[in-house]
């Protein structure tokens, strides 16, 4: 059967809803399942998920309903008896925590640390999870395994982190490819970074994957129009006074640090002109013609999320929270065709 086509703009759940005849998917620290999304429009069956926050599973589940979640640690999951389904997969996918190699962060300051994070709300360290995760890799065999992270893990200090997650991969019988992709450049009307790491189990003598996309960008004023006329300035999403009086001050595309004398350097007032700037997950992304915060619609169009998601009575704050931690649908969707192209379609 054909694979399915590369989609852009706004779209429902029931869009996912295709053949799963590609191959089997299994998500790990799956948040609001924007990778799993991403996978079901590329024709796969994710079959299962892990995810550690009981509150962030609820969202996931109302939206996906997993034959086979596991709602606990990674770590847990490498003592478990596992379903057979699951030593029969294709892609086991993740995205381990990234809080500690983020460059808006405090970067090497936290490694080695436990502390407690939004992703789960646990005291547990974050930069060992990718070592979990390729270690599951290990029990579970599948042929291919591609995880997500910020660009800062190919940055500075954490290059040899790099180092030892390759030969990680390699000991458990994997060759390794590194790819630095914009989500922008993959139909999602945001200008997103993030590396994937993207591994070929050695027996199956799978060639050199090739990942390279050029769509043309979205800007956030067309994304924006797809939504129809924009919402009003309300109290759930208007601006502090200090940003009130800074908004008109600087020109859409830049951020308020520019005429705040170095503070506030991560909000900026969007342009209609070009993709959205990457969602964080604080409130720093400003409507570029009214004085306030993007809604949570807005967040959704530009994250590639669908309109009919249920976000199970969250706030908007959460569901951006949310939003701001996953990996665009469409960013994923545009990799796993390739894969299915490239080392499924024989």
């Amino acid at each position: 059967m054909a694979p399915p086509e590369r989609i852009t703009g706004l779209w429902t759940l029931a869009d996912a809803h295709m053949p799963k005849d590609a191959g089997k998917v299994f998500s790990c620290f799956a948040c609001a399942g924007g990778s799993t999304m991403g996978y079901k429009l590329a024709g796969f069956d994710v079959v299962g998920c892990n995810e550690i926050d009981p509150k962030v599973f609820a969202v996931y589940n109302k939206n996906h309903k997993p034959r086979h979640p596991f709602v606990c640690s990674i770590r847990d999951m490498l003592d478990k008896d596992l379903p057979d389904e699951l030593y029969q997969l294709d892609i086991l996918d993740g995205s381990p925590p990234c809080t500690s190699f983020s460059t808006a962060g405090v970067r090497d300051r936290d490694w080695g640390k436990a502390k407690k994070f939004s992703e789960g709300q646990a005291h547990q360290r974050l930069d060992d999870l990718f070592f979990e995760f390729i270690a599951l890799a290990a029990k579970l065999r599948p042929k291919i395994v591609i995880a997500e992270n910020v660009t800062g893990i190919i940055k500075g200090k954490a290059r040899g982190y790099v180092k030892e997650i390759i030969q990680a991969f390699k000991d458990a019988g994997y060759t390794v490819q590194l790819f630095n992709l914009n989500a922008a450049q993959m139909g999602v009307p945001q200008a997103r970074q993030r590396v994937f790491f993207v591994a070929r189990r050695n027996d199956l003598n799978l060639p050199p994957i090739r990942l390279k996309f050029s769509e043309r960008p979205i800007t956030f004023g067309e994304a924006a129009g797809w939504l129809g006329d924009p919402e009003p300035v309300t109290k759930n999403n208007k601006l502090p006074p200090c940003f009130v009086k800074l908004w008109p001050m600087v020109r859409p595309g830049e951020t308020l640090g520019k005429v705040a004398r170095g503070k506030f350097f991560q909000t900026r007032r969007f342009s209609f002109d070009s993709p959205a700037s990457t969602l964080v997950q604080a409130p720093h992304s400003l409507h570029p013609s009214l004085p306030r915060y993007l809604t949570r619609r807005e967040w959704e169009v530009c994250s590639s999320f669908p309109e009919d998601m249920d976000w199970a009575r969250w706030p908007d704050s959460k569901a951006k929270w949310a939003m701001g931690m996953s990996v665009p649908p469409f960013m994923v969707q545009r990799i796993a065709l390739e894969v299915r192209r490239q080392w499924m379609s024989g």
